[in-house]
This record gives C-alpha cells, sequence and structure tokens, in this order.
C-alpha cells in the first residue's frame, strides 16, 4: 500500500452506483465520476465542496447536496443534475440538512434528521412522508431494483431495530429487531432479498430474509468493539454471494454466503454443530468468516464493495468448487484499492492487491498510476 498522508481526509462522500460499475466521491473542491473497471475519471466539476453525490446507474443524471462551504451550496438543497448538459435540471429545498439521498429509475428518496420523503422521480411529486426516530447520520439501506424496492430506516435509537418500507406501493413491510445496541450500518442486497445489519459495538452481523423478517445467517467479526464503516453484499441476482464490512480497525471482513448456504457445508462439525440450530452454530463457527488484514488505513474511513463475482463449480456434479470476486475499496484520505479474491473448495482465501491509486491526481486526459503511485 501506498503512503498515505494522514491529515484529515480530502473526501466528503463516497458511492457507487447501483451496478458497482462507476463511482463518486465529494470533496472540498468539488466532485469527480470514475469508471471501476478502468478507473479512468469520467467527469469532475470543481464549483465547491459537496457531502453527497448519487449516481443513477450509468446514466447522466446525479444527485447531489454540497457540503454548505458557500451559500449557493447549501446542505439543505438537493440538485438534480445533467452530467452531458452541466446544468441542473430540477431543485428541492427543505428545512433541515439532507443527510442521505437514495435513487432508482422511478424512485428518489431523501433523508433528512427525523424524516424522509419518497418522491417519483420523473415528475418529483411527492408520493410519501415518512416520520423517523431521530437519525443524524443518515442511516440507511436502499434496493433499487422496483419488483422488491425496500428502504430501510432505524427504528430506534436505543437498540439495534430497522423499518423496512416498500417505496413503490408506499407501505411498511416489516420491522426487524436486530440488535441490543443503536444500528451503525445496513445494506440491503440489489435484488431486495436480504438486509444485513451491525451495530455500534461492531461485533456481529446478521442477515435476514426481508419477505419474512427472518434471521439467515450471523457472523461474528469479533470480539472487541470497532466502528463498521460499510457493509455491501456482492452483485449476485439470486443469493448474495459474498457480504464485505470495512471498519475502524483497518481490516476488511468477508462473509461467505454462497458457501454458507451449500447444503454439504454449511453445518458447524462437532459436538457443538449438531446441537446449535444454525442460526447460532454461524456466530460460533468461523467457517464462512475471512478477513484481509490491514487491508485500509487504520481509524481511516472506507467504503468497500464486492464489484465482481464467480463461482466455479463442477459441471458433473453441480458441487461448489471455488468462489473468486474484485473487491473495491476508496479510502476517505483520497485512495482506490482494488483486490482480487479466491475462497477454494477447502474454504481457505488468498488475496492479492490488484491496484492502487491517488483519486485526487486522476486528470480527465490521463489514466491512474496503478499500485501505491500518488
Amino acid at each position: 500500500m501506498a503512503n498515505q498522508s494522514s491529515s484529515p481526509c480530502p473526501i466528503l462522500c463516497a458511492s457507487f452506483n447501483q451496478d458497482n460499475s462507476c463511482f463518486a466521491i465529494g470533496t472540498r473542491d468539488g466532485f469527480r465520476i470514475f469508471d471501476t473497471i478502468t478507473g479512468k475519471l469520467c467527469y469532475e466539476k470543481s464549483i465547491g465542496a459537496f457531502g453527497i453525490v448519487e449516481m443513477l446507474f450509468s446514466s447522466s443524471l446525479l444527485a447531489i447536496v454540497g457540503a454548505g462551504d458557500q451559500p449557493s451550496l447549501s446542505p439543505r438543497r438537493l440538485c438534480l443534475f445533467n452530467t452531458t448538459t452541466g446544468a441542473a435540471l430540477r431543485e428541492l429545498n427543505f428545512l433541515t440538512s439532507i443527510l442521505a439521498v437514495r435513487m432508482n429509475k422511478q424512485r428518489l428518496v431523501v433523508i433528512l434528521q427525523d424524516k424522509a420523503y419518497v418522491y417519483e422521480l420523473n415528475s418529483l411529486t411527492i408520493l410519501d412522508t415518512i416520520d423517523t426516530v431521530p437519525n443524524t447520520k443518515g442511516l440507511c439501506a436502499f434496493s433499487p431494483i422496483s419488483e422488491a424496492c425496500y428502504l430501510a430506516l432505524p427504528a430506534s435509537t436505543t437498540k439495534g431495530s430497522a423499518l423496512l418500507y416498500n417505496v413503490m406501493d408506499l407501505h411498511l413491510h416489516c420491522e426487524i429487531e436486530a440488535h441490543r445496541s443503536p444500528l451503525a450500518a445496513m445494506a440491503l442486497s440489489s435484488n431486495g432479498m436480504y438486509i444485513a445489519t451491525a451495530s455500534e459495538q461492531g461485533t456481529i452481523i446478521r442477515v435476514y430474509l426481508v419477505s419474512d423478517a427472518t434471521e439467515s445467517y450471523s457472523f461474528r467479526r469479533g470480539t472487541y468493539p470497532s466502528t463498521i464503516f460499510s457493509l455491501s453484499f456482492g452483485p449476485s441476482k439470486q443469493i448474495p454471494d459474498i457480504l464485505a464490512s470495512s471498519s475502524s480497525s483497518g481490516s476488511v471482513h468477508l462473509f461467505n454466503l454462497g458457501l454458507a448456504s451449500h447444503p454439504r457445508i454449511k453445518r458447524s462439525s462437532g459436538f457443538l454443530g449438531s446441537i446449535i440450530p444454525d442460526a447460532v452454530s454461524d456466530v460460533l463457527d468461523p467457517a464462512h468468516h475471512h478477513i484481509l488484514h490491514n487491508a485500509v488505513p487504520a481509524g481511516i474511513k472506507s467504503y468497500a464493495v464486492i464489484s465482481k463475482v464467480e463461482n466455479v463449480t463442477d459441471t458433473a456434479t453441480s458441487e461448489l468448487l471455488a468462489c473468486r470476486a474484485t473487491m473495491c475499496v476508496i479510502t476517505y484520505n483520497g485512495y482506490f484499492l482494488e483486490y482480487n479474491l479466491s475462497i477454494d473448495a477447502k474454504n481457505e482465501l488468498s488475496w492479492a492487491l490488484g491496484r492502487e491509486f491517488n483519486l485526487l491526481s486522476v486528470t480527465l486526459d490521463k489514466s491512474p498510476r496503478q499500485n501505491g503511485s500518488s
């Protein structure tokens, strides 16, 4: 890993689009959009500080919110911006600061400290207003497909409960009581089938089936508390293959749901595995939990996503032999890291840093310098 400065983080926000093919960062000078596969800088706008930059797949539409460094970039104003024309399309103004924004092709969701607004994207007609518990971090999760489009929000400030709303049909779907401590991170799989949660304690991650709010997996990250920065499912359209979690410890944790759901290897071996139900033994059994130690700088906020997953199976028996994946990480001190991962039939992980470059030094007319160049 390159020598990364411990000075205040230059990145104010980072987000991947709905299929992880592109990502955006907001800085004190403006915002930038990159192609995930090539690392190429696709667009930049230097007009001041931005605290939110959200993309709509690979389209030219952005939802951007200023960081308040100047009056024209108020954190209370949402701008729908066209990168092709370089012009603002529409603006929405609110009484308090906007803490998060999510989109799909039909819905726009705006998260404030104590409310969530659901809009029809094309007309910006307001469809629903959701009163929430105080949500100072703007914590939310969103599944972008129209068939199972859910929004998850904290349901309590004292325990780890989540409310799930169907934002297409505009109704409350369920409440999930996941942890004893308040929620710190949530993620919905892209197909809306699963939700993963972590609490402020940061030691256990739980995965629930959204349709009936039942717990499917539980994983213990470790014994000591740490701040969870991100949770992200792999991009599978069916059962998610891998769940990734970055934290303040500097390690990235991977939970292999594909292998955990395989009937030949799911249940724990030995005496405990024979008497303890799967949901509990999954917590005790580290068989499907892998750690990339020192994958990111400790204490620096980071955002990790699984951008690609490939399952290798035996053609004769359909037995799962290995899982290969690509993990991309944005560190808020200004770096992009890409790791190549492989988990073999013996459930052994191998990983290597494939690319690394400074997000702030890339220019529009040049490709990023790889592997630690700054």
